[in-house]
C-alpha cells in the first residue's frame, strides 16, 4: 500500500497551519498524532516554501527542527527533514533523521548532494525551478510532464555523480513549485512519465492553491481545510493507482481512508 507521510511544519508562515506547530512540544505531539493516525513517515520543516516565502537562516531553521527531530526519532518514527540547506540536512541526520527532502533537488544548496551522500540518508529530488519568491516567473512549459521528468532525469544523475546510490533515490515532481493551476492537473496526468524514471516517487498535492481553485464554487468563495483535505484524498489515492510510492499530506487519516478504499477496490 502507499505510503503516508505527515507534514509538520515547525515554522510560522507555512501556508496552511504556519504558527500552530511552532512550539516543540506541540510539534512533537502533533507529530506524534499523525503517526497514529497511520504515517508511515514524519516530514518535519523549518522553513515555508510557500509562493513568496522569505528564506530562513540555517541557525534559524535548525533551532525550530532540531529537537522536534530528535524527539521523533527516539520514540521511534521514521523522520524525513524538509530542507534546503546542507547544513541543516547533517545536522538532521545526525539527530535521527532518515530521509533528507529536497524540494530543489540540490539546486538551492552546491553543498547539498555530496552532504547527503556522505550522510547516507535516503534523498527525495523535488522539481524545482527557483526560490518561492520567484518561481512563477519560470512556469513556461510546452509538455509539462515530459519536461518535468527530464529535469527530475538531470538530477538524478547529478546525485548519482556525488555518490548517491539510485537506491536511496526518491523523486517528487513538485507539484505547486513553479506550476500554477492546470499545469499542475496536467503533470498529475501523466504521472506515469514520473513513475518510468525508476525511482521511488513521493507526491505532495496537500491543500495546495490548484486544489482551491478546483473547488471554488463562486467568486471570493473560501475553500476550507476540510475541503482541500477530501480533494487531497482524492488525488492522493489516484496517485496511488499510478504508481506512487507515498504521498505527503497534511491530514493523514483522510488520506489513508482513501488509500484503503482505493485497494479494496483494486483487489
Amino acid at each position: 500500500m502507499t505510503g503516508i507521510w505527515g507534514i509538520v511544519n515547525v515554522t510560522p508562515d507555512s501556508f496552511s497551519d504556519g504558527g500552530r506547530y511552532l512550539d516543540v512540544d506541540r510539534a512533537v505531539a502533533h507529530g506524534l498524532r499523525l503517526r497514529a493516525d497511520g504515517a508511515t513517515v514524519l516530514d518535519v520543516g523549518g522553513e515555508s516554501t510557500r509562493p513568496g516565502a522569505e528564506r530562513v537562516a540555517p541557525e534559524v531553521e535548525q533551532q525550530r527542527v532540531l529537537p522536534v527531530v530528535e524527539q521523533l526519532a527516539a520514540a521511534g518514527v521514521p523522520v524525513s527533514i524538509d530542507t534546503l540547506s546542507a547544513a541543516t540536512a547533517v545536522a538532521a541526520v545526525r539527530a535521527g533523521a532518515r530521509i533528507v527532502n529536497d524540494v530543489s533537488g540540490g539546486l538551492a544548496d552546491p553543498d547539498m548532494r555530496a552532504a547527503v551522500a556522505e550522510s547516507g540518508a535516503d534523498y527525495v529530488i523535488g522539481h524545482w525551478r527557483g526560490f518561492s519568491s520567484d518561481m512563477y516567473a519560470n512556469a513556461e512549459y510546452r509538455r509539462i510532464a515530459r519536461e518535468v521528468a527530464g529535469e527530475l532525469q538531470e538530477r538524478m544523475g547529478e546525485a548519482a555523480a556525488s555518490g548517491i546510490a539510485p537506491s536511496r533515490l526518491i523523486v517528487d515532481p513538485g507539484i505547486g513549485f513553479a506550476k500554477a493551476g492546470t499545469q499542475n492537473w496536467n503533470v498529475l496526468r501523466g504521472l506515469d512519465e514520473i513513475v518510468a524514471l525508476g525511482p521511488r516517487v513521493l507526491l505532495g498535492t496537500s491543500r495546495k492553491r490548484f486544489l482551491a481553485e478546483t473547488l471554488r464554487r463562486g467568486d471570493g468563495d473560501e475553500v476550507s481545510e476540510e475541503r482541500r483535505d477530501l480533494a487531497t484524498a482524492v488525488t492522493s489515492a489516484l496517485a496511488a493507482r499510478a504508481g506512487a510510492w507515498a504521498v505527503r499530506v497534511h491530514d493523514v487519516a483522510s488520506t489513508r481512508d482513501a488509500l484503503a478504499v482505493a485497494q479494496a477496490w483494486n483487489g
